[in-house]
C-alpha cells in the first residue's frame, strides 16, 4: 500500500506542476486548469490521510483515484480522437497526449491496487 500512496503523490504533484507549465502565460482561464490543481490535491490528500485499518481513509484513497481515472479519461481520449480542438498551452500535443495517458493509465491502476487493498483489509 505504500507504493500506492507514494504513486499517488507523485502523480498528484506531477499534475499539479504539469498544468501549472502548460497554462503559465498562455492564457487559459481558470476553468481549464483549475480541474487539475482539485484533482491533483484531493489526490495527495487521499494519500497522505491512509491509516492502514482504516476503511473510511481507504475508501478516500479510491476515491481520488477515481476521480483522476475520470476527470483524465475526456481529457486523454479527446486528445487522440479530435486533436484540433485541444489547446496544448505551453506543451508540444504529442507530448502533452503521451503524459496524460500515462496519468490515466496510472490513475486506473492505483484505483484498482487500492479496490484490492480493501478486499483484503476484510
Amino acid at each position: 500500500m505504500r507504493t500506492v500512496r507514494i504513486l499517488a503523490v507523485l502523480l498528484g504533484l506531477s499534475l499539479m506542476i504539469g498544468e501549472a507549465w502548460r497554462s503559465w502565460g498562455a492564457g487559459r482561464p481558470v476553468y481549464a486548469w483549475m480541474d487539475d490543481m482539485i484533482m491533483g490535491g484531493a489526490l495527495i490528500l487521499a494519500a497522505l490521510a491512509y491509516r492502514p485499518g482504516s476503511p473510511a481513509r481507504l475508501a478516500l484513497l479510491a476515491a481520488g483515484w477515481g476521480a483522476n481515472a475520470g476527470m483524465l479519461y475526456g481529457s486523454f481520449f479527446g486528445k487522440v480522437f479530435n486533436p484540433a480542438d485541444q489547446t496544448p498551452g505551453n506543451w508540444d500535443l504529442g507530448v502533452l497526449t503521451i503524459l496524460v495517458g500515462a496519468a490515466f493509465f496510472t490513475s486506473l491502476a492505483g484505483l484498482a491496487a487500492t479496490v484490492l487493498a480493501v478486499s483484503r483489509e476484510r
